[in-house]
């Protein structure tokens, strides 16, 4: 008779995931770590985040503020400061895009491939370098607006989860531009694409102007922007003037729980196509 010695199987395989999971987040942690470094050495590449916020949003208020009045009253600043967290962080996430067609075609992929790493790392290490600059971005607009007489009137934990909601939402919009940048053949039309798509979703919204004036089709498209959602939500949330509040779409009477499905949607379909084309662009 032979003796047969059953070995557990489950704690063996436990403590491979979690080695595995170890060191892809040691991988993603190495890949955001390049990006932020490139940064540093190039620090005009932080100028989409740092000079365009405060142009924007100096030129904005003392242009349109001048001319726009609001259907219920309310001043044109502390209405416009989240509109223009909106235009800024909406259009800056085609740096996702330019950084990784820019990687592409310089061929630091082909030598990423062949280190023993979580071949995602790549995308999840740009995405959250560049929630780090959103971040950035935000704070440079809050700051210029604070400078400019915005005040957020709502309490410090409401006002927090509005700027968490912009982020929420930039990071979601970071992996569609991950996209654009898997099928683009050179940063310059990862860039061009971005702006064709992007800067049309931050303009036709309620980022600037009400949408109550807008022509009937461009006011039905506007209110169910995912733009105008996230940028109503936030007014709510900062408790500064929100005509929009007042429209009866569906968006614009549920914005925070609208700003959060629009966010969990954009991950949903664009992080795993993002990693589909990322697969398939760098298998030979």
């Amino acid at each position: 008779m032979t003796a047969t010695t059953l070995v557990p199987s489950a704690p063996v395989a436990s403590s491979q995931i979690s080695r595995g999971l170890v060191r892809a987040l040691c991988d993603v942690a190495v890949l955001t770590g390049r990006n932020l470094v490139h940064i540093a050495r190039e620090p005009l590449r932080l100028s989409d985040v740092t000079i365009q916020p405060v142009l924007f949003t100096l030129l904005f208020v003392y242009v349109f503020g001048s001319g726009v009045v609001l259907p219920h009253g309310g001043s044109y600043t502390d209405y416009a400061i989240a509109g223009l967290l909106a235009i800024n962080l909406t259009t800056s996430a085609i740096g996702t895009a330019v950084g990784l067609s820019d990687d592409l075609g310089s061929g630091v992929i082909d030598r990423f491939r062949t280190l023993p790493m979580w071949r995602p790392a790549v995308l999840v290490g740009r995405s959250l370098s560049d929630l780090l600059t959103a971040a950035i971005c935000a704070a440079f607009v809050a700051a210029t607006g604070l400078v400019i007489g915005w005040r957020p009137e709502a309490g410090v934990a409401s006002a927090m989860g509005g700027f968490g909601l912009f982020l929420l939402f930039s990071y979601a919009l970071s992996w569609g531009c991950a996209c654009l940048g898997m099928i683009s053949e050179s940063a310059e039309s990862a860039q061009g694409l971005g702006l064709v798509i992007l800067f049309p979703l931050a303009i036709v919204s309620d980022a600037l102007v009400p949408t109550q004036h807008m022509p009937t089709v461009l006011r039905v498209i506007a209110d169910w922007n995912p733009v105008s959602a996230v940028t109503a939500a936030c007014r709510g949330l900062f408790a500064n003037p929100n005509p929009s509040a007042t429209i009866h779409a569906w968006p614009m009477q549920h914005a925070v729980l609208a700003s959060l499905l629009w966010s969990v949607a954009l991950l949903a379909i664009f992080a795993p196509l993002a990693t589909h084309l990322y697969r398939r662009r760098t298998t030979d």
